[in-house]
């Protein structure tokens, strides 16, 4: 029987009494200090704990209850021929020292001499949840560059208390994070109170796949309708010198591939205020020439006026565009309707009360959004209201309202004022257009005159950004032990130098394997948490394949390429941690629960391993589930399982293969099996597959269930999201092979 105790040691000079940690058995006796000293009258050594007398004796005693559970563990789980006094003694010691470590006075200081000679390129990270790409820019430095990383944002808590722990706490960063939706009025204003008067390098996100739809086309309105649009607004304010778009492959081919060109379009869009003159002033000399197409012309250089007005200024601008259609028409009406007419028609009133409607697109603009808003919280899809709120939606979008204000024009027209109705309906159309739209719009007047080749070198000066095709980026090809495919679009000022895509840092037949990433954490069983890591012996575990699965593990260098001679195994770098020396002083790793917890640092769970905790499988479970890794595929595993009444109305298992890839790693730990257990995957082993490193710590709840997935970013879901780092590490290392 082995008895784990705490008691008072002798009092120090200011009579604090140490809490000591002892181990006793016939042929064993441990004692370790647990870092923490109290008051005499503080301590209930009957209960074992501090009493609530003492401020902040919660944290202590939820550190000495891991302490001792974790040491029961250990005792339980350990070989009795390896439970020494001096390991027993080391294995309390890790766990006291790392949190001594982090409950210091220190504060984390960076190392000043990495800094000496060098050039910080900042970054913010839009969409961050739990901060893939911030952690493949720090780990990028090339040419005495490296990332200051300034901002991230997302809209939920959990995605912040991540980054806190994690850039603030853990690695003593200052950067900011903004938990604020991109659409609302006041983000882009906030977002430039936490910046300051700093300048902005690099901006990277992904504005999720539902936010991408053709203008007046939507029929499934979403809350994330607006984001890409918000996205591009932030990169029109901070101009940063290059951009990076990350989102599914299903993007290229959506709407037949008119999304793509609509992004590309937009992003081209992007005007360079500075130059814009030169536009206004070639558009002013065209109407010399063309000047029975004055009015069309103007209606141009009154949209065009768009891309340079600010936007508390925007909607008096529009309100001026639409009210000059406006007069054209009420000189039109007398032409083709009389008088009672023009004041019972309904196609007179349509037209009529079309302008008012385009005149306040502002205000319906955010009826739009809070109607989207209630949609949302309603759950309204694929019911009867949906198909009534999306109706309603669509009608008020400019786009809609343009086109009723055209049927009525058409059914009105005259035939000896066809040229006037045109130009009316010509500048509503004008009015939705994007830039790109207008530019094409003027190309027969160019041609007409000849002047191709000038108008080409001012869209070059006004053009502010330069983008080539998007291309699909195959995480597999940069170190991440995953076929992970995403497709990426980067935005190059005009001054910088093109990227056209991102070279590959791995060789196909030297991938790195789901085994090297998940090999040395298989020591947990079911409905099981480890805080530690554990030796694993190859040969036991996998007696008779032995050679074969040592033969997968292989040295390589940071980015997944093999070197034999000087790298290290991918676990290992898993362990070490990818970061640059200039976090040599990062404090530990640790766990809080919540924004409580983080402020008191004597509340953090300090560990060398987070994040490996297994669900509770019943015994049916985890029979279907060893058909299925006997199987080694769910669709031919699917016979056997009905004929022994384990079938499951679950629609996939993904078996991991430990001498390949694993596919895309999603939000749901259900989804796979590991390759060599009967069990679905821990956060940290799905963090593996994505190449986070152990020491990054997703904190917050474990994972949730029902109607909370909609709004609740637990562990799985962070994970699952996330950008893979070494991705976009490699991303990170051609900007700074580029920029200048």
């Amino acid at each position: 029987m082995i008895n784990v105790k705490f008691y008072l040691d002798k009092a120090d000079k200011s009579n604090k009494f140490p809490i000591y940690l002892v181990i006793r058995q016939k042929d064993i006796q441990v004692k370790v200090f647990t870092g923490e000293k109290i008051k005499k009258k503080d301590w209930d050594n009957k209960n074992q704990v501090v009493k609530d007398s003492l401020y902040g004796y919660n944290a202590i005693n939820k550190f000495l209850l891991f302490l001792k559970v974790e040491i029961e563990k250990h005792l339980e789980t350990t070989p009795h021929s390896q439970l020494t006094d001096v390991k027993l003694k080391e294995k309390i010691s890790s766990l006291v020292s790392g949190r001594r470590a982090n409950t210091g006075i220190r504060i984390v200081e960076e190392d000043l001499a990495f800094y000496e000679g060098k050039t910080a390129i900042t970054l913010v990270d839009l969409f961050a949840g739990a901060g893939g790409f911030s952690e493949g820019f720090l780990q990028a430095e090339h040419a005495n560059m490296y990332y200051d990383f300034l901002l991230g944002s997302d809209i939920n808590e959990n995605c912040e208390l991540t980054h806190l722990a994690r850039y603030n706490y853990q690695l003593g960063l200052s950067a900011e994070f903004l938990k604020q939706d991109i659409t609302e009025p006041d983000f882009l204003e906030n977002l430039l109170g936490k910046i300051g008067d700093k300048n902005v390098d690099v901006v990277c996100g992904g504005p999720p796949c539902q936010s991408f739809s053709l203008a007046g086309k939507r029929k499934k309105f979403d809350k994330k309708d607006d984001l890409f649009a918000n996205y591009l607004n932030v990169i029109k304010k901070l101009r940063p010198k290059y951009f990076v778009m990350e989102n599914v492959k299903g993007i290229l081919t959506k709407e037949g591939g008119k999304i793509k060109e609509m992004i590309l379009q937009e992003i081209k869009s992007i005007v360079d205020l500075k130059e814009f003159h030169q536009l206004i002033g070639f558009i002013a000399r065209i109407k010399k020439v063309h000047k029975e197409d004055l009015f069309i012309l103007d209606s141009y250089l009154l949209r065009l006026q768009f891309e340079t007005t600010l936007e508390k200024d925007i909607e008096a601008v529009r309100e001026k565009y639409i009210q000059t259609v406006e007069n054209k028409f009420k000189i039109l009406v007398p032409k083709i309707v009389d008088y009672k007419t023009s004041k019972t028609d309904p196609n007179i009133s349509t037209i009529r009360h079309g302008f008012n409607l385009l005149k306040r697109t502002t205000e319906l603009a955010y009826l739009r959004k809070k109607v989207i808003n209630e949609k949302a919280f309603n759950n309204l899809d694929n019911d009867f209201f949906a198909a009534d709120f999306d109706n309603f939606l669509t009608s008020i979008e400019p786009e809609s309202i343009v086109e009723k204000v055209q049927l009525a024009f058409n059914k009105l027209r005259s035939s000896s004022h066809n040229e006037e109705v045109s130009q009316i309906i010509k500048s509503l159309e004008i009015f939705s257009y994007s830039f790109d739209q207008c530019i094409s719009g003027l190309d027969p007047y160019v041609k007409n005159l000849n002047k191709e080749v000038e108008f080409e070198e001012i869209l070059s000066h006004i053009r502010l950004y330069k983008i080539d095709q998007p291309f699909v980026a195959l995480a597999s090809n940069y170190g991440v032990p995953q076929n992970r495919e995403r497709v990426l679009f980067i935005g190059c000022r005009k001054d910088q130098k093109m990227i056209h895509s991102i070279p590959t840092t791995v060789n196909a037949k030297d991938k790195v394997t789901v085994f090297e990433a998940l090999y040395d954490l298989d020591f947990v069983g079911n409905n099981d948490e480890k805080f530690d890591y554990e030796d694993i012996d190859l040969k036991a575990r996998h007696n008779g394949s032995t050679e074969k699965m040592t033969s997968l593990l292989r040295k390589r260098k940071i980015n997944g390429d093999v070197d034999l001679q000087a790298g290290l195994t991918y676990a290992d770098w898993s362990k070490n941690g990818r970061l640059t020396n200039r976090f040599l002083n990062a404090k530990n790793p640790f766990y809080v629960r919540n924004a409580e917890e983080l402020k008191n640092i004597l509340a953090h769970q300090v560990a060398p391993l987070h994040n490996h905790k297994t669900s509770k499988q019943n015994q049916e479970v985890i029979n279907r589930l060893q058909i299925i890794l006997d199987e080694g595929n769910y669709e031919t595993a699917k016979e056997k399982l009905k004929s022994k009444g384990l079938d499951s109305e679950k629609r996939n298992y993904n078996v991991l293969k430990p001498d390949s890839q694993s596919s895309t790693i999603m939000t749901i730990a259900d989804d796979y099996i590991h390759y060599a257990s009967p069990r679905s995957l821990t956060v940290r082993e799905m963090a593996r597959l994505q190449s986070f490193d152990d020491s990054f710590v997703f904190q917050g709840k474990r994972s949730t269930g029902g109607d909370k997935r909609k709004t609740e970013v637990p562990q799985y879901t962070l994970v699952g999201n996330a950008v893979p780092p070494l991705m976009a590490r490699a991303v990170a290392m051609e900007i700074l092979k580029n920029i200048e």
